[in-house]
């Protein structure tokens, strides 16, 4: 017997991490607790998220990463970080080292430079020394060991030539590079906490109380299911409800990114977050808190934000070996330039100078700072996306794949026209297919549901194809055409209009009784959507089960000449494999039940609106607005992504290439140096920031 061994996951607040080096020591010290199988760390939302076993304790997570010397809090109990007290000790930095700079040019006695420089040395840069300890303690290296060891350097040889009276003081490269590394970390933990507003913002959407009509308001966590709530003008919908009567208008702009206000009347569903704008209406709740479309969207985005994709852990490999490297590097150019007959003190500085522009902050940035902006300014209108290597696929798509109905169309088709070939009279025939449709999810079945239709019995949803049941002791098949043949049945020559999507109505043994046409509309901005993908080096297939006549007429409309039709859910799959394994990578648009098959096996499954659950589950991206041109927005958009993924990279590699041997060659200083690391990241998040000006088409 094959035993099932339960999955814990966790989520923790990791503190104290500066560089990919400190990533990486983390997910070891993690890794290494027993049970634990799987750890991603992310530098620029400073958590760990980690798979385990039933039987694994957060207490000994939080002690290993603890022995790595880091701090870890479980995530929902970390506090924010404000970033004052790092402001005020950059303020007083700034003030004790401005005038070292000025000593330069008017050469302050040597007693005012120590004694404006010791304090910036080992009170505003203990943080280094602290951290650069316990990283050496686990045997690995990090930037605070850099910064450590690189200003230790100038400071006590500036010190030891102030004692004995010989030779230049260089008090100012120790506190002035501690004050710009200081100014780089405080800038960087602004723009980290800039981009990470995406999930704290949703947050703010819930209100903390809810309103159960007739009765006194509760806390929002007490709202149960089936409750009957108060939404009152002025105020956001605390959870996700049904309107039971009345009409007003909603902002939903904070949840699917619609800037207009949307009309909801009595049976509409109405979203958790969204700002009720003028009228008093009774909701009955349909989903608990924590349960909410708003709360699957937060997870979603946190879970993207936390995703690392396969060219960070490369990063985070190169770190691993970086800090060892520098100081091996470090130490040839202290010897080169003694070997070369320079002084002690200028080889000494031009180590330094090596050790502080060598930091693999900006490497372990430029992943988790573009995720970060990206995926915030994504959700901001209505894109959410799974993960990271989602991203990478979708920025590669170059083959799109939609399905039809409610994808293309408005998904509302109407019944146009119906014709018996049975002697049923057409109303016993329509009470029979509205019996059917009563318990299935299709659109068609929609248009041909009504209040006073007695539900079929054992019903069976039939994917792609239609829906089975029992009605008055007689079994039916309501669908498509191949649905009646494989049952055994002959389609009956009719005067259905040949562009029509139709239904059949059959006998369980195949004997049609009668067909229903129906007309859908394509959606707004369908085409141009379709126009825009082009402009994008897509190539557009429409691929639907309905009938080939009614596909060719969208696909005509549309202008999209690659269409498959009449398409099973098999068929779909294979069609979606054949293209990729032509080269091309795909992207599949669907919102139904049996659209999630192809959704999965796509490369980049695009579920769009308010389609199933199922589809939103399965797919990389939901697009939370019923619009076609949403789909060509994020796959726009994870091209800016990915671009400025990999430009971080570029420039974080470029930048240690170029500054380490113009350091080890004297050619900068150590205040230069420590100038160019801390803008080093800084450019790299500047970088990623541009996303969030990021706007839909």
């Amino acid at each position: 017997m094959v035993q099932i061994t339960a999955v814990k996951t966790f989520d923790l607040a990791i503190g104290g991490m500066t560089c990919a080096s400190c990533v990486l020591r983390v997910e070891k010290s993690l890794s290494k607790v027993s049970g634990v199988t799987s750890v991603a760390v992310n530098l620029g939302t400073e958590t760990a998220h980690l798979e385990a076993s039933a039987a694994t304790e957060l207490q000994a997570l939080i002690a290993a990463v603890e022995k790595a010397g880091y701090m870890a809090t479980a995530r929902a109990a970390a506090r924010p970080r404000t970033g004052h007290r790092e402001l005020y000790e950059l303020f007083a930095a700034a003030v004790l080292s401005v005038p070292l700079l000025f000593g330069m040019v008017l050469h302050l006695p040597g007693w005012v430079e120590f004694a404006l420089a010791t304090p910036v040395q080992f009170w505003l840069g203990a943080r280094f020394y602290w951290a650069g300890f316990k990283a050496a303690r686990a045997g690995s290296g990090n930037m605070d060991l850099l910064v450590a060891l690189g200003t230790s350097a100038a400071y006590f040889l500036s010190a030891y030539d102030f004692i004995v009276g010989a030779g230049p003081l260089y008090f100012e490269s120790s506190a002035v590079v501690i004050t710009l590394i200081r100014l780089g970390k405080y800038l960087e933990g602004r723009a980290k906490r800039d981009a990470a507003k995406a999930v704290s913002a949703l947050t703010k959407l819930r209100p903390s109380v809810a309103h159960i009509l007739g009765k006194a308001d509760v806390p929002l966590a007490a709202v149960q299911r089936g409750d009957v709530l108060e939404l009152r003008p002025g105020e956001r919908v605390p959870v996700d409800g049904i309107i039971l009567e009345g009409i007003g208008s909603f902002d939903e702009s904070h949840i699917t990114g619609e800037s207009l206000p949307v009309v909801h009347a009595a049976g509409a569903t109405v979203l958790a977050g969204a700002m009720n704008l003028d009228a008093v209406l009774p909701m009955r709740v349909t989903s608990q808190p924590g349960e909410t479309l708003l709360d699957r969207m937060a997870r979603l985005i946190d879970a993207a934000q936390s995703s690392k994709p396969k060219v960070q852990r490369l990063a985070d490999q190169i770190a691993a070996v970086f800090v060892p490297i520098v100081l091996v590097i470090a130490l040839i150019t202290l010897g080169g330039w003694l070997f070369a007959g320079a002084s002690t003190a200028t080889a000494i500085i031009n180590a330094v100078s090596v050790m502080v522009i060598a930091c693999p902050c900006a490497l372990g940035l430029a992943t988790p700072a573009a995720i970060l902006a990206g995926t915030g300014v994504a959700a901001r209108y209505g894109i959410l996306i799974r993960n990271a290597d989602a991203l990478e696929h979708a920025a590669k798509v170059n083959f799109v794949v939609f399905d039809k109905t409610g994808t293309l169309t408005e998904g509302k088709p109407k019944l146009i026209v119906k014709q018996s070939f049975s002697a049923n009279n057409d109303e016993q025939l329509c009470e029979i297919a509205a019996s059917l449709a009563a318990a299935d999810t299709h659109p068609l079945s929609a248009a041909l549901r009504h209040a006073g239709a007695k539900p079929a019995e054992s019903v069976r949803a039939l994917p792609g194809r239609g829906v089975e049941g029992v009605v008055d002791g007689v079994r039916y098949i309501l669908g498509s055409q191949a649905l009646i043949e494989d049952a055994g049945g002959t389609i009956p020559a009719s005067t259905l209009p040949a562009t029509a999507t139709i239904s059949y109505l059959a006998r369980a043994d195949g004997q049609v009784l009668a067909g229903f046409a129906f007309a859908d509309t394509v959606r707004s901005g369908a085409k141009a959507a379709i126009a825009r993908l082009t402009n994008l080096g897509c190539t557009v297939m429409l691929l639907s089960g309905d009938r080939s006549a009614a596909a060719a007429a969208i696909g005509a409309e549309l202008g999209i000449t690659e269409i498959i039709a009449e398409a099973s859910p098999e068929q779909k799959l294979a069609a979606i494999d054949a293209k990729r394994a032509a080269g091309l990578v795909v992207a599949m648009v669907g919102d139904g039940v049996n659209d999630a098959p192809a959704l999965a096996e796509a490369d980049v499954g695009i579920a769009i609106g308010t389609g199933a659950d199922v589809a939103l589950e399965t797919a990389d991206f939901a697009l939370l607005r019923l619009e076609p041109m949403l789909v060509a927005d994020a796959l726009h958009l994870s091209r800016k992504i990915w671009s400025t993924l990999r430009q971080g990279l570029f420039w974080a590699m470029i930048y240690n290439l170029v500054g380490i041997p113009l350091a080890a060659f004297g050619v900068l200083s150590p205040m230069v140096a420590g100038a160019a690391m801390a803008a080093s990241s800084v450019c790299v998040l500047g970088n990623a920031l541009r996303l969030t000006h990021w706007r839909p088409s």
